[in-house]
Order: structure tokens, then sequence, then C-alpha cells
């Protein structure tokens, strides 16, 4: 705390290096009838000085706010699709703090004429970084795989998201959280097209008006909606090869007819990969265990995404959105075991297991929103409901055939079916008070029932038992209530907010099979944040800003982690919950700095009590079969910082990069023994994009680790290069992608863990390296801004048919 309190007086002090007095100043653009215009872009330039220029757009009141000296003048120009170009002389006072001006629109079909805005792929906004994500979804085929693309984020073999620590991030989509494991929200990421996204946001300490449960932050994505712009849309097909092929096809409609808009997105897929993992674990000290697991990964995916928006009148404004997923996937896998004698590398057993499971899935998800708006300030109360629903089917059939020593072949099936249904409602208030004071309050609840039923059958030769040991039923609800409260305060170039969450989590647990483990947890816990930014100065005309986040948050054990019934893998391991496992809590510090709302640098800390992590224990009854669990290890200390920059545009060119570094230091009881495990990685990442002439454009992005850590595993460098090259025909209508995701073939790594008795290491691949071609072709009638322009590029062109 005192380190945070340092730098927190040190980014004071940097302030008085301010170059010139400046003042805030508000400009909000509205329609004749005093309808705010939502996404116009304003541009500022200082009249006595070109070369400084500002940018903006204006938020969902229609204003955007900016520093301007004190007593210079400055010109404005706005643009917004469907309406004329605003151009006004400015002076900044003080005697004004909002001005207001109204945009013409203009009725004019322009169908070829291209208007290129300066528009980053990355910007701060408070404290949380927006990501543009057009430029990546042209070169991909699924959410997912933009998540994959976005400088900054990792996404593991598993499908985690990482942000700035150890703890993956929470996903939301449209502002809900997903409550659904790992597996199933990276198959709605998967069955999303990328083209149904608007933006991306990135909140690495989120505040007190999200949920305590993201320690490891929070991942928004929100998706596209009806805008007023008349009948548009797009058909996008395409297709990637690596080891195994994919292919898509999907459609996507936006329609507007005065106060109704609407939009429509169909999407379908048909997907297969591969994953190898082969495992060599030491049990005794003469003797190892060798796997070496192969399994394919076939499955089609079908996606239907419908909304509905519309403006009651000046006030009222009501969305309906809704969702439909359905996956089929298979599995095929095939793991031979060998047990051998260390000294004389003599066999002992070898046999081989093999997995197939049939499965679907599908999910629905509804919503909502109601919008009030309490004044022309940015005043509004929102309300939000939504009810989602997650089935699961799968059928299992697998067989272990003994090669050494021989014996009868044994074999059985597998029923394995869940539902959940989870129901949020979230009503909330930002009130703009005097004084330049904004109060946001707001209360949620919600609810969630899980139900599991898993029968599992044995069979030998002809006769078929249940198999005891896999069979299982539970039921779980979940209920979490909160209320929170947070003020922020401007002060010149300072910005103060801070706020409170409270919130009470009951959880209840009932397995019926194979015996009674039930569970009760009710608690009650307040989790502060605060939220500091101010202005440093300027660098070349453009400002620089530095800020300070603390923030405390709690990461809860699902069933899963807490149900102790054992769950076998194969013969040498299984998985089992841990009933006595205890939340843990995290208190992070963050100082961050941004240059015209870019971020380019941040440092910070993570303290974490209490933490629980998956490890692996061998059973002391037989040191050949391990298990997997989850267990409190004491606490971790976590640093980090990340740094992004980028090259100014050299006409044709443009680059950003950025590095992260993260440093562990783990100190607790394993197998209750002194556990003292320290270890830094570096993540490099990078963007670039090269424009061959005014219709081809070439981008190259990817990542790469050093040191890897997951959990306790050590990982190998490893990384991702992807190469993309894109080309526009039929007046920018029509636009072929070539695509290599995984050029060299690097994302796959060695791993290494040496925890307790446990000492094991492996290898793991997938079908990474993928060439691919896609095909998007836009239509409708209207004045079209294109934003293949993330980098700031300048306007080169400006062409009309």
């Amino acid at each position: 705390m005192k380190k945070a309190t340092l730098l927190f007086c040190l980014l004071l002090c940097c302030s008085f290096f301010s170059l010139a007095q400046t003042l805030p100043i508000s400009i909000q653009l509205t329609e004749s009838n005093q309808s705010p215009i939502i996404g116009a872009t304003i541009r500022i330039v200082n009249c006595a000085d070109t070369t400084k220029i500002l940018n903006s757009t204006t938020d969902t009141s229609g204003i955007a706010r900016f520093n301007l000296v004190a007593n210079q003048q400055y010109s404005m120009t706005a643009t917004s699709v469907g309406y004329k170009t605003l151009t006004k002389g400015i002076n900044a006072t003080g005697r004004q703090s909002v001005l207001k001006f109204v945009m013409e629109t203009d009725n004019q079909l322009l169908g070829d004429v291209v208007v290129t805005a300066r528009k980053p792929l990355m910007q701060q906004e408070d404290d949380k970084t927006i990501v543009d994500p057009e430029p990546i979804a042209n070169t991909s085929t699924s959410a997912y795989e933009i998540m994959e693309k976005i400088p900054g984020l990792f996404v593991d073999q598993d499908g985690n998201i990482y942000l700035s620590n150890s703890s993956p991030a929470t996903i939301y989509i449209n502002g809900r959280e997903q409550k659904m494991s790992t597996a199933d929200i990276a198959a709605i990421l998967k069955s999303l097209p990328p083209n149904s996204i608007e933006k991306v946001e990135i909140m690495r300490t989120p505040s007190a008006k999200y949920d305590a449960s993201g320690s490891g932050g929070v991942v928004n994505v929100i998706l596209k909606k009806g805008v007023k712009i008349g009948f548009t849309g797009s058909a996008n097909a395409g297709m990637n090869q690596g080891r195994y092929g994919n292919q898509f096809i999907g459609i996507s409609l936006n329609n507007s007819s005065g106060k109704l808009t609407s939009f429509l997105n169909l999407n379908y897929s048909h997907r297969n990969t591969f994953e190898q993992i082969q495992t060599t674990r030491r049990f005794s000290a003469d003797k190892e265990l060798f796997q070496n697991a192969y399994t394919t990964f076939p499955g089609n995916q079908a996606y239907v995404g419908f909304g509905l928006g519309y403006e009651v009148n000046k006030k009222w404004e009501l969305n309906y959105d809704a969702r439909l997923s359905y996956n089929q996937n298979n599995s095929s896998s095939n793991n031979e075991s060998i047990i051998r004698q260390l000294n004389s590398l003599e066999v002992l057993t070898n046999n081989i297991n093999t997995t197939n499971s049939k499965g679907n899935n599908y999910a629905i998800n509804q919503g909502i929103n109601a919008r009030y708006k309490l004044d022309t300030l940015g005043s509004e109360w929102t309300t939000d409901i939504s009810y989602n629903y997650f089935n699961n089917q799968t059928d299992q059939i697998f067989n272990t055939a003994y090669v050494l020593p021989t014996v009868s072949a044994m074999g059985g099936t597998g029923d394995i079916g869940n539902n959940r249904n989870f129901v949020a409602a979230q009503t909330d208030v930002k009130y703009k008070l005097p004084h330049k004071i904004t109060l946001e309050t707001g209360l949620k609840a919600t609810y969630q029932l899980f139900k599991s039923n898993t029968a599992y059958f044995t069979k030998i030769g002809e006769q078929q038992n249940i198999d005891i040991s896999r069979t299982n039923q539970f039921n779980y609800n979940e209920s979490i209530y909160a209320a929170y409260v947070q003020l922020s305060k401007t002060i010149g170039g300072f910005i103060l907010k801070a706020g409170t969450r409270l919130e009470n989590t009951n959880m209840n647990g009932h397995q019926l099979i194979p015996s009674d483990t039930s569970f009760k947890v009710k608690r009650t816990d307040l989790f502060p944040y605060i939220y500091l930014s101010q202005k440093l100065g300027k660098i070349a005309g453009y400002e620089m800003r530095a800020y300070l986040v603390h923030r405390k948050s709690i990461t809860r054990p699902v069933y899963e982690y807490l149900n102790p019934s054992p769950r076998f893998i194969d013969q040498y391991l299984y998985e089992a919950g841990n009933p006595s496992l205890r939340p843990q809590f995290t208190n992070n510090f963050e100082a961050n700095i941004s240059i015209e709302d870019r971020p380019i640098f941040a440092i910070g800390r993570n303290y974490t009590q209490d933490i629980f992590t998956n490890v692996i224990y061998q059973n002391p009854d037989n040191p050949s079969i391990a298990y997997r669990t989850y267990d409190n290890l004491g606490r971790n200390k976590e640093t980090y910082f990340r740094l992004l920059g980028a090259v100014p545009p050299i006409y044709r060119y443009f680059f950003v990069a950025g590095a992260q570094f993260n440093y562990n230091d783990y100190n607790g009881l394993y197998e209750n023994a002194p556990l003292s495990f320290q270890r830094g990685s570096w993540t490099f990442f990078t963007f670039h994009q090269f424009k061959l002439d005014k219709l081809t454009n070439i981008s190259l992005n990817g990542f790469f680790r050093l040191k890897g850590q997951q959990q306790f595993y050590e990982l190998s460098n490893f990384g991702n290069l992807n190469l993309n090259i894109n080309r526009q025909f039929l007046n920018k209508k029509l636009m072929i992608t070539l695509s290599m995701n995984d050029v060299f073939y690097t994302n796959k790594n060695h791993f290494t863990i040496n925890q307790g008795s446990i000492s094991a290491f492996g290898f793991r691949q997938g079908d990474t390296r993928r060439v691919g071609l896609n095909v998007r072709y836009n239509f409708g009638f209207r004045k079209r801004e294109e934003r293949n322009n993330p980098f700031n590029f300048e306007n080169l062109e400006r062409s009309s048919n």
C-alpha cells in the first residue's frame, strides 16, 4: 500500500509539467428534434498550430469531451453517416463548458463515397480499453479468432483468456456475464460470426458497477445492433485448411425504419481439428508412466442472432436481442499408456484406450434492455433482464485393449447430460450532478440452476455392469445479490472515481449419486474500488494522462471444483473436487499511462490470499495413479508491467508492438509441505499493416511467449504469427482475403511440473497452422463510412463516382 501511495504522489508531481492551462469542454451534437447523434467523429485543430489535432467520437448522449487550451482559437469538424459535415470555430473561454450544435441530415444517397476515418484499433476510455475489431474481423472466421488476434490478449489452448495476471478473465456478451464453463464459452465464441461484433471492451480492473468475481479482469464483447443507416448487410463464406479443414458461410442484415431498427445474423460452420498430448510421469524411484494421446474434434455449428430496437420517444429506448447456437461435437481419442522400468527400460504394461464421443448442445440467450434519458447531460436509467439456457447431451463409447500383459479387453459406455438455467436482472442509474459530479448506483440479482446426470456402464466380455466410480447425479443452485455505489468528479485535468460493491453469495450443492455430499455456502463481502486520472502534459501536441486504479475481487469455487465424487479419465488418472475449498480474494493495484487515449504503459501488482488452483497429487495407495483436484495453496504475489507503442505511419506502412512481463511468487503448502515457487514470463505481441495500393492491404500479427506458465506448469517458449492479404473489388463492395495462421507452426509447447511428489514433463500441440480464404460482399443503399484505417493513417483519398 505504501508503494501504491508513493506511486500516486509521483503521478501528481508530474502534473506540474503541464505546458498550459486547459479547460474541459463538452461538445454535444443533436438532430433538429434534439435527438443525440451517436458515434459521430469530431476533429478539433488548433488554429495557431495545425499539428495539434484532437479526435473523439460522441457517446450515447451525443457528447464528446475535450481538454482545450484556454483562450485559443480552434476549428471543429464533425462528421457522421447520414449527416452533412459540420464545421465551426470555437474558443475555450471557460464561460461555457457545453457547446451544442445541430447537424443537418443528408438525404442524398452517395453509395460510392468513401470517407476514411481516423479511428484507432485500441483506445483508452476511463478505466477500460476499447478495441475496434473491424480490421481483425476481415481476417478471422469467428469471434474466438478475434480474441486470439487482439494485441495484449492471450488465449491458452484450453480457451481461457488472460489479460494482466495469471487468473483468466471473465467473459461478458452485451454486458452480461456468461455463467458457463471455459469450453462452453469457447464454443459460443466460435459460433459467433466475426463481423457481428461492434467493439470489445477490455477492463483489467473493472469498476464497482461490475461483478466482483472478475479477478482476472473482464472482456465484454458488444454485438452489433440495428443502426440508422437504412438497409444494409453483408454475406461471407470461407474455409481454412490445416491437417483438417474448416468451412463456414454466413449473412448479416441491418434495417432501419423510422424509430425501429432490427438486425439478423445467420452463420453455419463445419470444423475439425486435432490435439496431441504426450506425458511422462515418474511415480516411483524406478518406474515411469508414458502416455501419448491423440484426439480429433469434428463438429458442426449453427448460429442465429436477432434483435429489435425501438425509440419510443426522445427519452425512452427499448431493445430486445436473442441468440441461438447449436453445436454438434464429436471426438475420437486414442491414448497409449506404457509403464516401464527405468534402469532396464523394460516395458511392464502396455495398453491402448480409445474413446469416441458424440454430443450435441444448444444455448438460448434472450435479453431485454430499457434506457431512459434523464437529461441532456448524459444522465440515464437502464434496466436489463436476461435469461440463458444451456443443454448438453453426450454419449461415449470407450475401450481398453491390453497389449502387455495380455488380458481380456475392457470397455463400456457413458451417457452424460446436463442443463443450466441462468437468470439475471440489473438496474443502474447514472446521474450528472452539479459541480461536475457523476453518481452511479445500481442493484443486481442472479440465479443459476445446474443439473447433471451421468450414467456409466462397464463391459467385460458379454457382461455389463453399472460403473459406480463414474456414475453421479447432482443439482446445484446459486444466487448472488449485489448493490453498488460510486461517485466520480472532474477537477480541471484530474478525475477521481471511487465506489464500493456489496455482494451476498448463496451456494447450495446436493449430490444424489453415488453419495450425499451436500454443502451450503453463505457469505457477504464488501469490495472497494478507486480510480484516479491526472493529465501529465503533452508530447508533440498529444495529451498524456496517468491513471491509478485499485480494486478488490473474489474468485468463487464453482460446484465442479467442490464435488468430491471421482471422475475417471483413464485407469491412471482421475479428477475429484474438494468440498473444503475456500474462495480466494485478490487486491489489485495498477498505474498506467496513455497518450491521446492510446494506452502505452502499465505496471501493477496482485495480492491473492487463499489462492486455489488445479493441482495433481499421487494416490498414496497406488503411486501409478494420479488425481487432479483443486486446493488452497497459500498466497501469491504477482507483479506485471505492460508496454505498447506504435511507429507513426510512413505513407503506406504502420506497426504497433508491445510486451508484458509477469512475475509470480507463491508461498504456502503443497501436500502438507512448504511451497515456494517463483517464475517470471515474457509475452511479446505485434500488429503490422502495409498498404500496397488503394485496394490492397497486407497485415501481420502475432505473439511470442518466453518461459510461459500455466498454474504450476512451466512451459517452453512458443508463439503464433499470422499473415493476411486482402483486396477490394466492385467499388469496394467485395473483399477477398487470403490468410495463413501460425506460419512457422510455433504455437506448441513442452511443459514441466515438479511440485511435491509429482514429477512430470510432456509436449502439447494442435492443428494451429492453417491456410484460408475468406470472401465478403457488402450490400445496401447507404452512405458508407469505411473503418479500414485503424492505426490513424492520414486521409489518402476521397473518391466519388
